[in-house]
């Protein structure tokens, strides 16, 4: 670095600890970049956590992947049944990247009680049933126990008890028509409720009862090794259209595979705009903060033109001068990166860790406070996109250097 370009750089650094007419549109620029950072880290917080949420709610229901029989024309009631004894199960070592797999079956049922009825769908679940994912949504009692005999254990909604004035301990019948003829005498079982969950999504807890699968293989009069469908998990989200069609290949030509954004496409439609939204939102704050930063510039250059002549008359050259400039503009930047990120960063981990904030209206998203995700790549990517894309938006404010000559220089004031 020689002499005159040093001597610039110091001059034009210190500029913001003057008193001078670049000191507050300076910290304007810091302030605007700031705020900027904030709002993209907690918009893309919001729209991750957002999408992980819904995502597990509708998973913990279905699973990743579901494989049934064709016959059963994806129905919601088990019809016609699928033999255990599958190559995949209860190990799907065959395709890579599988965590769990689960028999379940379904069967359309009605509660009735002295006062009222209500029409549910029975998931019977055994014992490779995976209950962490509802371990979560769990709000009162516990959840059932089917590793050992026959049980009337059930786990209900709380939306489900509400309507019904059920609570823990609760014992109620519940009748099951016959599929294959309606019109015989329908089979009724008797249940005990132990548990109460509430996942927050209406369209499944207020239809959705587990119960012990050895019910519904007796109603429908299935062997032990037979089941309605198999639920797949997978270990990453973002290879579920990939591993739905390595097992496609991997099963039986009578059985199909369906994954859950097919399933409920319209769902997953409505959250991928989310990062559309975020898209939006980074585009505008970047813009937003550029605008400043070149406005600062602008002003740190008017203010040091006579320097600037006396740099060019001492023989600087012009892109010397201009990247003494572009390098205070990047320090600046960094400024307004740091505190954004310790603000933005700490919003994020306060809403995480107390969720203050809350949806107005929690049944249009699922959930009723709004979650927060955030990974480390995304936070370095938004630092250094911002970084770059201000300083190419300044590269071409920075060329009026290149047209102030020495002498109009030095005798500006």
């Amino acid at each position: 670095m020689n002499f005159e370009y040093f001597i610039a750089k110091r001059l034009v650094q210190g500029a913001e600890h003057k008193i001078s007419i670049s000191a507050p549109i300076i910290k304007i620029a810091i302030a605007a970049i700031a705020l900027g950072i904030i709002m993209m880290l907690i918009a893309i917080a919001t729209a991750a956590g957002l999408q992980n949420k819904i995502r597990e709610k509708i998973t913990a229901f279905n699973g990743h992947i579901q494989i049934y029989n064709y016959d059963n024309n994806n129905s919601e009631v088990s019809v016609v049944p699928v033999s255990t004894e599958q190559e995949f199960y209860p190990n799907f070592d065959i395709v890579e990247g599988i965590a769990h797999v689960q028999a379940v079956a379904m069967k359309a049922g009605v509660i009735r009680t002295e006062e009222t009825f209500e029409g549910v769908i029975t998931k019977g679940v055994g014992t490779d049933y995976n209950w962490e994912v509802f371990q979560e949504y769990l709000e009162d009692g516990k959840l059932p126990d089917y590793t050992e005999n026959l049980n009337d254990e059930v786990l209900m909604s709380r939306r489900m008890a509400s309507r019904l004035r059920f609570d823990v301990g609760s014992s109620f019948s519940t009748i099951f028509l016959k599929e294959e003829n309606p019109e015989q005498i329908p089979n009724q079982r008797k249940f005990t409720v132990v548990g109460i969950y509430d996942s927050g999504y209406e369209d499944f807890d207020e239809l959705y009862l587990f119960v012990d699968i050895r019910h519904i293989q007796r109603m429908n009069k299935w062997e032990a090794n037979e089941v309605g469908n198999f639920e797949v998990f997978l270990n990453d989200f973002d290879e579920i259209d990939q591993k739905s069609n390595a097992i496609y290949g991997k099963t039986l030509s009578t059985l199909d595979t369906q994954n859950i954004k097919g399933k409920y496409g319209k769902i997953f439609e409505w959250i991928s705009l989310f990062d559309f939204n975020v898209a939006g939102i980074i585009g505008i704050m970047v813009i937003v903060g550029g605008i400043n930063m070149i406005t600062a510039l602008l002003v740190l250059i008017l203010e040091r033109t006579q320097m600037i002549g006396v740099l060019k008359a001492l023989g600087a050259a012009d892109w010397s001068i201009r990247k003494v400039f572009l390098y205070n503009a990047a320090y600046l930047i960094c400024i307004g990166l740091f505190w954004g990120n310790i603000i933005g960063l700490g919003i994020i981990w306060f809403q995480h860790r107390f969720r203050f904030f809350k949806f107005p209206n929690s049944e249009e998203y699922y959930i009723d406070y709004i979650p927060v995700q955030i990974s480390g790549l995304s936070i370095i990517a938004v630092n250094i996109g911002v970084l770059l894309l201000c300083l190419l938006m300044l590269l071409l404010p920075s060329y009026i250097i290149t047209k102030i000559t020495p002498v109009k220089a030095i005798k500006f004031e």
